[in-house]
């Protein structure tokens, strides 16, 4: 670990430590104390605003940890030096940890703008906090200066009137990807690990994992998502793991490259207070096919973890697709609800819907009675919720370019691309302006007085007001007419040109079962549906069918010929039946992963047969998401389910023929494991 240049003022002073000292009788008190400390040795600008920040940390979750230890944290431009205040308590006071009030207490305060190596010394603390024998030695420190030189040397920093530590002295980190070759003869598992500053809970839940993983003789090795850099892991070592965990009390960064795998999370407090528990659920996770599973879908998709100076193509498919998938909740449940209002209340309450809901109540019932009540509600509650829909897609966008300064200026262009008619085309530019615009206003020199308030208030205000303005006066109408005339295009199609469309969303749907080509696919159908336009409600008709032939072709082909796939494989076709019925294209991914060359072009021929045969037939859906469970939305019913059976069948008859008949290139493929993440 490298230091800081040498004119740094230490990060902890013999005038910074309490001991033996009685601080109050709370944990208010007790930060208070510390923060007045570090304000009077000249560290920060006033301890009421270290305090405060360091309370609003508190209040997130609770910073005792097992063993009489505390760590109050946080990040403030109050704070002009990185620095540790430590009280030894008498009497203790209760920081929340499960076992007890707390005897020994570190008040970590970083700079808001912190440097690297500043941050790691923090958390290097954080690690050495881990070990039995330094929380021993500060109980038993003699003096202030004793506690210095304990610090120091825990920190691998250079101890006063001492030579400077060897590397060989340094604390050592967690084990990562980075840190070592794949161990792909092992069974192991991956973890990554993130609090809300990234300061202090994040590295001990790495170290505590690690060893954890040590005495159960199970490598661990982890990804720290925390504000010292992170440890990424290889997409080779994710490939190979057993199982993740997920100990973070914020977004995983990056969680689509784990897709597929056995998961444990919680929060990271817990991979401290328990790990080995928790490693002994993933190993049984890994172990378990019914197992929760990182949702979503490995195939095709780029990984978050990879180089920096990847190509702009890739990168602009990696956000695009971030903001889809935050999209698609806010589709699925707001296209279900409006569907389930047609149940209870027909298609005609979306005329009334809003004047019913307004004007009566379970106790004032409209005409027609409860089930035209309870539709106009769940219809306006599906409307509401589908509003979001091109919001959420650009703020996302703008948040996957530029992190949550990026999400108010995102969320604010995909509203006004709503105003103005832009809508799903709108959504996607907005978003793209928003967050490089934010990112942008975030990289320009700041005055050390306002660094504290860019992310909060004048990223998000400025960027609003750029991307606000393009909008406005610029693009809207420009981007509005685009979004006409596609519309006007769709509602025009009949015949031939319907079922060329249906065939290219087939083979899209069934192309990567889940990935961006698949995505793409849906967010077009979801994006233009619209109860009033019969040619959206074909499109969306399409999309679903063929999104549920993969699965079921595979059920049904590991039935008829059940000697041509493994045991894992007819184990997981057994499956493949329900994730088929549900519309969840990714049951069929444990086939592809095995054999892409010889499934993957089967799939694909039932997609374009069942997608042009519902286009042809003139089959309508008014939900996103469900499958069979929504057929009370469907339009032509039967020859939604005769479309589904005929891809079904031409997908089925297609992979036994090309197992039976074409020789695989290489030996027989290791048995794969089921996937039930959601389409």
């Amino acid at each position: 670990m490298s230091t800081p240049t040498t004119d740094s003022p230490a990060i902890i002073t013999t005038e910074l430590i309490a001991l033996d000292a009685d601080l109050g009788a709370d944990t208010g008190a007790v930060i208070e104390s510390l923060a007045t400390l570090l304000a009077d040795a000249g560290r920060a600008t006033g301890a009421a605003a270290l305090r405060d920040a360091a309370l609003a940390r508190e209040a997130q979750s609770a910073t005792g940890l097992p063993g009489g230890i505390a760590i109050p944290h946080c990040r403030s431009a109050a704070v002009t030096t990185a620095s540790l205040g430590f009280a030894r308590l008498d009497p203790k006071v209760d920081f929340g940890a499960p076992d007890g009030p707390a005897d020994l207490v570190f008040l970590i305060a970083a700079p808001e703008g912190a440097g690297a190596e500043h941050m790691k010394l923090l958390s290097g603390l954080a690690r050495a906090l881990v070990r039995p024998e330094f929380v021993a030695s500060l109980r038993s420190a003699p003096d202030a200066g004793a506690v210095v030189t304990l610090v120091h040397e825990a920190l691998g920093l250079e101890v006063p009137g001492q030579d400077a530590p060897t590397a060989d002295s340094a604390p050592a980190a967690p084990a990562s990807a980075a840190d070592s070759e794949s161990t792909a003869a092992e069974r192991y598992v991956v973890a990554v690990t993130a609090c809300p500053t990234g300061i202090a809970h994040t590295y001990m839940a790495a170290d505590s994992l690690v060893a954890a993983g040590e005495r159960a003789s199970v490598p661990v090795q982890v990804e720290t998502q925390g504000s010292s850099g992170g440890t990424s892991l290889n997409p080779e070592v994710i490939a190979g793991a057993s199982a993740v965990i997920f100990a973070t009390d914020v977004g995983v960064k990056g969680r689509e490259r784990f897709a597929g795998k056995p998961v444990v999370a919680s929060g990271v407090k817990r991979a401290i207070n328990e790990p080995d528990a928790m490693l002994a659920e993933a190993i049984r996770a890994a172990d378990d096919p019914s197992a929760a599973r990182v949702a979503g879908s490995a195939v095709g998709t780029d990984t978050a973890g990879a180089s920096a100076d990847v190509g702009w193509g890739t990168r602009l498919r990696q956000i695009l697709l971030t903001g889809v998938s935050y999209m698609i909740p806010f589709v699925a449940a707001g296209g279900l609800l409006i569907a389930l209002g047609f149940l209870f209340g027909g298609y005609e309450i979306s005329d009334s819907a809003k004047d019913i809901v307004l004007g009566n109540s379970l106790w004032d019932l409209p005409d027609g009675g409860l089930g035209t009540y309870l539709g106009a509600v769940l219809f306006q509650l599906g409307s509401l919720a589908f509003n979001f829909l091109v919001p959420a897609l650009a703020g996302y966008i703008a948040f996957a370019i530029a992190d949550r300064p990026g999400l108010a200026p995102g969320f604010t262009a995909g509203a006004v691309a709503v105003f103005v008619g832009a809508g799903f085309i709108g959504g996607l530019v907005g978003g793209l302006i928003a967050g490089f615009a934010a990112l942008w206003i975030g990289r320009l020199r700041a005055p050390q007085v306002l660094r504290g308030l860019m992310p909060v208030v004048v990223i998000p205000l400025f960027a609003t007001l750029a991307v606000g303005a393009l909008m406005f006066m610029v693009l809207g109408r420009p981007l509005a007419a685009i979004t006409s005339g596609l519309t006007n295009w769709l509602n025009g199609l009949s015949g031939s040109s319907a079922v060329a469309l249906g065939i290219i969303l087939g083979l899209m749907m069934c192309f990567d079962l889940g990935g961006p080509v698949n995505k793409a696919a849906y967010a077009f159908a979801v994006a233009g549906l619209s109860v009033t336009d019969p040619a959206t409600l074909r499109i969306m008709a399409a999309v679903m069918a063929a999104g549920m032939v993969p699965p079921l072709a595979m059920a049904l082909a590991s039935t008829v010929r059940p000697g041509l796939f493994s045991e894992a494989e007819r184990e997981n076709g057994k499956a493949a039946w329900f994730l088929g019925a549900a519309f969840i294209s990714e049951g069929a991914i444990p086939f592809a992963a095995a054999d892409p060359l010889r499934v993957i072009p089967s799939m694909m021929a039932g997609g374009a047969a069942t997608g042009a045969l519902v286009m042809a037939t003139d089959v309508t859906l008014g939900a996103p998401h469900g499958g069979l469970f929504v057929l009370f939305a469907i339009g032509n019913i039967a020859w939604f389910l005769i479309s589904i059976a005929a891809g079904t069948v031409v997908a089925a008859t297609a992979v036994v023929l090309a197992k039976q008949f074409i020789r695989p290139r290489t030996a027989a493929p290791a048995e794969p494991e089921l996937v039930t993440a959601p389409a």
